[in-house]
């Protein structure tokens, strides 16, 4: 949106907002006489050196030495700009921010995707108002005025052109998939007659809608496209109002609906999110695991809920870990979570989220199902059926805590489920280490070997991106190494074993030995060889997101978004391939 932010508004939205609210609202800040305190989230400190002060409106973090209002932090903490840490600060007092040099709010001066998304969000809602049988139809569901302004609920008018007709420009609208582009020119909504719930960044940023039908279309919800912004295995509906409602908490419960989510907020559970009309995705899980330690999902207790809960379970299985739980809940037969709650009420649903199976014992109760346990063969194919998940668990204890389970299902002594599951829990000493071991090698192991004898090398290495998504034995604990010292930049190997977190993971590097070029290389050559080494990694991963892409586009149409990272990946490829030597 163009125009500069008046200084005085600035000066009005500090005193206006309470600093404590907006900080409490993303760390744990605990009372410390007429202040509070918290770890510091700039630095991995051990004692609380982060400050807030009421009185003076103000933070103070002794450990980085950063301080200021809340429009610093916000900037500081979720890496906004001024004006989108105004922005959110003005969402969260519910003001508008007014522009100097432009002619109002009303103005549709759109200058991205983005701003169009913000847009829509901002007519959606005010349709609303001027739509009684969309007001009668969230009435019905019980959904109160309050609800429906926490979520941004909002009301596309059953016309082919109520959002187009305000767009002077169309582009940024079709990008961000609210417009269809027409073959003759022009465009026209892709909305229309529709209940819309805006879909939120972490950030809190409208990055698509799901709309709910009011008449007989057969979709009777329909998502926004993927584009360059929104990717339905990568978001979440409801995450970002969770965040907002309980800063911490003690678990997200996954379901599957827009309504079910409302709904259960609506009831004082606000702890739900729902995906977006698609599987569980490990991205999911990431998302949701920055949020909680504990995650539940909620299926119908039916085949085709069971056949979700256990595809949920496949992607859980490495995101899993000691300090992560993951369970799951099932319905009765023809109840939802929205019916469900209306008719036992709230803490009697929350008792059946804690009483919620266990991914362990979920992960038994299936496989048993498919194994005759009363006889050896039975049993024996049990766990080998077993084998394959058991394998996938990162987390000791949990894979200690499995074996336990099976034992007297297998009827087998404790040595040899240990020995035909191929690890003995993941404890110290277990084959388990050896082979994560055997695992670090080539170029991940050649660039541990760099960093933790010269931890300033972490310093060349900026952002690591499509590297997450890279399937190389080794790299998620080659890039934490980095991250660790891109945090502590003083520390040396010896600090960053004594200090982390994992015990197993901490002696596996303890017993890396040095790289040869520590005596027979300079200096330059090692910054020279880490840095390439990466680089290959990152071509490595641009051509396995390139190939995963081609092989997605064989089974379907690829979105506009997946059609431009496509090309994107091929025209570097084409580069690089032009800048080798003949």
């Amino acid at each position: 949106m163009s125009g500069r932010i008046p200084d005085s508004f600035i000066q009005d939205l500090i005193a206006r907002v309470d600093i404590v609210e907006v900080i409490g609202s993303r760390l744990e800040l605990k009372r410390a006489g007429r202040e509070f305190k918290a770890l510091s989230p700039f630095t991995n400190e051990k004692s609380a050196s982060f400050f807030v002060s009421p009185a003076k409106q103000m933070f103070f973090d002794f450990s980085s030495g950063r301080s200021g209002t809340a429009i610093s932090f916000l900037m500081e903490y979720e890496r906004l700009s001024f004006p989108e840490a105004v922005e959110e600060l003005a969402r969260q007092a519910g003001v508008e921010v007014p522009r100097v040099g432009s002619s109002g709010p009303s103005r549709a001066v759109l200058e991205g995707p983005l701003d169009a998304l913000a847009f829509a969000d901002r007519v959606y809602r005010a349709q609303l108002r001027e739509a009684p049988q969309a007001v009668e139809y969230l009435k019905k569901r019980g959904v109160s005025g309050e609800t429906a302004k926490t979520f941004g609920i909002g009301y596309a008018p059953e016309s082919w052109d109520a959002l187009t007709r305000q767009l002077p420009d169309p582009r940024h609208a079709i990008e961000a998939g609210l417009l269809i582009e027409k073959d003759q020119g022009g465009a026209y909504d892709r909305f229309r007659n529709r209940i819309m719930f805006p879909i939120r960044d972490t950030r809190g940023r409208v990055i698509g809608f799901g709309g709910r039908t009011l008449g007989n279309d057969p979709a009777k919800y329909l998502n926004s496209p993927e584009t360059v912004l929104f990717h339905k295995g990568r978001n979440l509906f409801g995450l970002y109002e969770a965040r907002q409602a309980v800063a911490h908490p003690a678990y997200l419960l996954v379901v599957e609906g827009y309504m079910d989510v409302v709904a259960l907020a609506q009831a004082g559970i606000p702890e739900a999110v729902a995906t977006l009309g698609t599987a569980t995705t490990q991205d999911h899980l990431k998302l949701l695991y920055r949020a909680t330690s504990r995650v539940v999902f909620c299926f119908d207790g039916d085949r085709a809920g069971r056949s979700a809960a256990w595809r949920a379970l496949e992607q859980a299985l490495p995101e899993v870990n000691d300090g992560r739980e993951a369970a799951f809940m099932f319905l009765p037969e023809g109840q939802d979570p929205d019916s469900l709650v209306q008719e036992i009420g709230a803490e009697a649903f929350r008792q059946r989220v804690d009483e919620a199976v266990p991914l362990t014992q979920f992960l038994i109760n299936e496989l048993s199902k498919r194994s005759k346990l009363s006889n050896i063969d039975g049993r024996a194919r049990f766990a080998a059926e077993l084998k394959p998940y058991f394998e996938r668990m990162v987390g000791a204890t949990l894979r200690t805590t499995l074996v336990d389970a099976i034992v007297p299902i297998v009827r087998m002594p404790r040595a040899d489920v240990e020995a035909m599951l191929g690890g003995r829990g993941g404890g110290e000493g277990s084959d388990n280490n050896h082979q994560d071991r055997r695992m670090l090698k080539g170029p991940v192991l050649r660039l541990l070997q760099l960093v933790l004898d010269r931890p300033a090398l972490a310093s060349s290495i900026q952002g690591f991106g499509e590297l997450h998504s890279l399937d190389e034995p080794g790299l998620p604990l080659l890039l934490r190494v980095v991250e660790y010292f891109h945090d502590h930049p003083e520390q040396n190997a010896a600090a960053l074993t004594s200090t982390w977190d994992d015990p197993t993971e901490a002696k596996l590097l303890g017993e890396i030995p040095p790289p040869e070029s520590r005596i027979f290389g300079s200096e330059a050559a090692m910054v020279s060889e880490f840095n390439d080494g990466f680089e290959r990694l990152r071509t490595q991963a641009r051509r396995q997101r390139a190939s995963e892409l081609l092989e997605i586009a064989r089974q379907r149409e690829l979105s506009a978004g997946e059609l431009a990272e496509l090309r994107e990946l091929t025209a570097s490829r084409a580069a690089q391939s032009l800048d080798r030597p003949v």
